[in-house]
Order: structure tokens, then sequence, then C-alpha cells
């Protein structure tokens, strides 16, 4: 029986795997562009990521794959290097939470409170959204010294000290949408207002430190995106009728801190989770 170990942050480019047992490996934040497998067995194997000229078994599934993929192209649009790409994924993302919450409204009142397997409720992801917010461009873009109180941090961030956030919040989920939209508004303002091409080259970023300025308009699209589709699973789920725990502050706090994490170490091509 071998031993799990966890690679972090590591830069293995160009290494040789030859023999090795990677059953049940959990491959997160990582770049595999121009990596070959070869006699290789794949079991129960899931894949969630851009597709880009994926060659399976000498047949490139790449097209396949993206006709089929919920989320092709959005996921693909991540990373905008334009002003009018930015405001396209944004607004496309604006679009789908749009729709999630038309859909919670015909659903039981309380659904925006419950925790599916001990994740954040609906109610707490928007919290995480608005810190999100604060963090990434609220405080380095325009310069805001102050965060929501009701703003949620990743599990691992709790005790930074962040000012303003009131870690014993319990806002209503009507008072978060009403702050998520101000917010929201604020975002859309801006990227309609100004051009990337006047952004500073760097910018600071409260626990992160010094970061590409454009990269903190990537890391908002990427949380929203994650946690929307977070949340329609999570939502898929209760429609099942899943039993549910009290609110938790699972694994998806911990999914961004190693996706914000990510994001200012790397300042090459953000690798969707």
């Amino acid at each position: 029986m071998g031993v799990a170990e966890e690679f972090e942050d590591r830069d293995l480019s160009d290494s040789v795997f030859w023999g090795v047992n990677l059953e049940r490996a959990y491959v997160r934040d990582a770049n595999l562009a121009g990596a070959r497998f070869f006699h290789t067995f794949w079991t129960d194997v899931s894949v969630d990521g851009v597709i880009d000229r994926l060659v399976v078994n000498g047949v490139d599934v790449t097209d396949f794959v993206n006709e089929h993929d919920r989320w092709f192209p959005l996921r693909t649009q991540l990373e905008p290097m334009t002003d009018e790409q930015l405001r396209a994924a944004w607004a496309a993302i604006q679009g789908e939470w749009v729709a999630l919450v038309d859909r919670v409204k015909a659903m039981s009142p309380d659904t925006p409170l419950k925790s599916v397997n001990g994740e954040w409720s609906l109610r707490d992801t928007f919290r995480h959204l608005i810190f999100a917010m604060d963090k990434w461009f609220r405080w380095p873009i325009l310069g805001e010294r102050t965060f929501s109180p009701m703003g949620l941090p990743n599990t691992g961030s709790r005790d930074f000290g962040w000012p303003g956030v009131d870690l014993n919040a319990d806002p209503s989920f009507d008072d978060v949408l009403a702050q998520s939209a101000v917010y929201a508004d604020a975002f859309t303002r801006y990227i309609d207002e100004h051009s990337i091409a006047d952004l500073p080259e760097s910018v600071e970023v409260l626990e992160n430190g010094t970061a590409p300025a454009l990269m903190c308009f990537h890391v908002v699209l990427e949380e929203e995106f994650e946690h929307l589709r977070y949340a329609l699973r999570d939502l898929d789920l209760c429609g099942a009728e899943i039993s549910f725990t009290s609110e938790g502050l699972g694994a998806l706090g911990g999914h961004c801190q190693l996706l914000e994490l990510f994001a200012c170490q790397n300042t090459g091509r953000w690798v969707d989770t």
C-alpha cells in the first residue's frame, strides 16, 4: 500500500512517471498542456477543465466534449484580454446567476439556508462572493479600505483580520442578495466605463500581496463561475431531496483558498479548476 503524498505549488514540468500507481489521485489547478499518457489505464476517471485538442486513443475528442459541455465556451472565457471579452464574460455569468435566483424563488423558502453535504448554503455562497469582490476588486482596484460586514472569507483565511468583516454576521438571504446586487452593479459600471489598457501593471491584494491588476478581474470571474456551478450542483441535490446538514463551511472554503493562492502565484495562464 503506497503512502499518499501532496504536491502543491511545484513545477513538475517534463517529469516522467513510469510504473507509478495513481489510483484515486486528485489533481487540481494543474496545467497539463503537452502531457502525454501512454499505456495507461483509465477506469472511472473524471476530468473537469478547459479542453483544447484532447486526443484519446488516436481520436481527437475535443469537439465532441466541448459540444456537450454545459459550460462551453464560458469556461474558456474567464481570462479576457480585451474590454469586450471582459464585458461579455461578466454578462454571461450574471445571466446565469439571475436564472439561478429565479429558480430558487420557486423552491422552498428555506432553500437558500440549506447546506448540502457540509458545503456552503446558497446564502453563504453569495456572502463569499461579496467577500471576493471586496478582496479582488473594491480594495485593489477601487481603493476601498473596508469590507462588507456580511462578507464570508474562505475557511483558511477567517483569522486574517479583514477590515469590516463580521465573522458572526447572520444576514438574511434578501439582505445578502441586495448587497450582492450593489457590488455587481459597481463592477458592471467600472468595466463599462474603464479600459483594461488603463489598469496599472500591478496592485496590492490583502493577504496575497502584489498581483497583476488584470488578474484581479480574472479571479472575480473565476470565483463567480466556480461558485455558480457549485450552487447549481447543490440545488439539483435539493431537488432530489438529499439530506441536509446545518449551515456548513466545508470544502467550498478550501477550494477558494487554493484558487486564490494559485491566482497570485501564477502570473501565466489561469488554469480552470
